[in-house]
């Protein structure tokens, strides 16, 4: 059977980050985008023929019967409200991140019934992906801290609902690519316990947070220490990790986000793949060695969707999980007002 999927949504999310990955996976059909601008409009149109454009997604929840998955990727302040018309319609929901505001509104989404599947596509990042294998051949020994980093340098402020100070926009970094960071050590270690922060206004004209340090104790004890930054004038190591035996250290971000930009698909010989020179270092001081990164995989979050809606397995990412993360971002936002 084949999933009829509506893209609620076609800017940078709809158009790089889902679009292309939905129509690379066996069991999905992008049957309907939503869009009312039409400049986008017409790029759906050009990239993928017969697929049906809307003004807007009343239709779909008005007459759900040709619908059976929905992806939401929209401004942060919309994605309750549209998650929940869409669920009461009795659809399932992909849903960017982060999938609300508060964790309360997360765990609200989750009572109405059908299944909500947080979009955090960075668990299938080449990298982490190699991290994680590392971490179950004991490659690292005990891990007791993880070291993570998404930075970037955009010293101009650009005019966006992700600069806004407003709370129900949701737009400051932590909320952004802290997301992600987040998600990331709450899949390898679990929830935290205890979470410190300190969150920061950089730029010149910027209105809300755009550079930020995170750290989190797990139940472990392992210690996850997470930045995130707008205002990086020098990048530091994507991931350093440090256990009893060695060290797992890389630099650059991975591939798929940039391929995808450039038009490239997921069905394409050699996906993911990274080349030599950005492979990270396993090992010691003196005695480190370049490990292969295995290929990124943005496209197994949606081969984990239809695995879920048709086979029953489980969800690609816990619903739980996005609640937790949230929860952080909360502690996060306390911490840092001292509270």
């Amino acid at each position: 059977m084949t999933l009829r999927v509506v893209l609620l949504g076609y800017g940078t999310g709809g158009s790089v980050f889902h679009a292309p990955l939905i129509t690379s996976v066996p069991g999905l059909v992008l049957t309907a985008v939503v869009t009312g601008n039409p400049e986008r409009q017409e790029e759906v149109r050009r990239r993928y023929p017969g697929v049906a454009v809307l003004p807007d997604p009343a239709p779909v929840f008005n007459d759900p019967a040709h619908c059976d998955l929905m992806v939401i990727t929209t401004p942060n302040r919309t994605h309750v409200p549209l998650a929940t018309r869409a669920l009461e319609a009795g659809l399932p929901v992909v849903l960017d991140k982060p999938v609300a505001v508060t964790s309360e509104q997360a765990l609200a989404l989750g009572r109405i019934g059908p299944p909500v599947f947080p979009y955090h596509n960075r668990r299938w990042d080449g990298d982490f992906r190699t991290l994680r294998r590392l971490m179950a051949e004991g490659a690292l020994g005990e891990v007791g801290r993880f070291e993570s980093r998404f930075e970037r340098w955009r010293p101009r402020v650009k005019s966006s609902w992700k600069e806004s100070a407003d709370p129900a926009d949701a737009g400051n970094i932590v909320y952004d690519l802290g997301t992600h960071l987040i998600d990331q050590a709450i899949c390898l270690f679990g929830p935290p316990t205890h979470v410190y922060a300190e969150l920061d206004t950089r730029r010149a004209g910027a209105a809300t947070t755009d550079d930020a340090f995170l750290a989190l104790t797990h139940e472990n004890g392992v210690r996850s220490h997470l930045w995130m930054s707008a205002a990086a004038a020098d990048l530091g190591p994507r991931f350093r990790v440090l256990g009893d035996r060695a060290s797992y250290v890389t630099h650059g971000m991975d591939g798929q986000e940039e391929a995808l930009r450039a038009g490239r698909t997921p069905r394409e010989p050699g996906w993911g793949q990274m080349p030599p020179e950005t492979f990270g270092f396993l090992g010691v001081p003196g005695q480190s060695r370049p490990v292969r990164t295995d290929p990124g995989a943005w496209q197994e979050f949606y081969a984990g969707v239809v695995n879920a809606l048709e086979h029953g397995g489980p969800p690609p990412v816990p619903l739980e999980d996005a609640v937790a993360g949230l929860e952080v971002v909360e502690a996060a936002l306390r911490s840092a007002a001292g509270r």
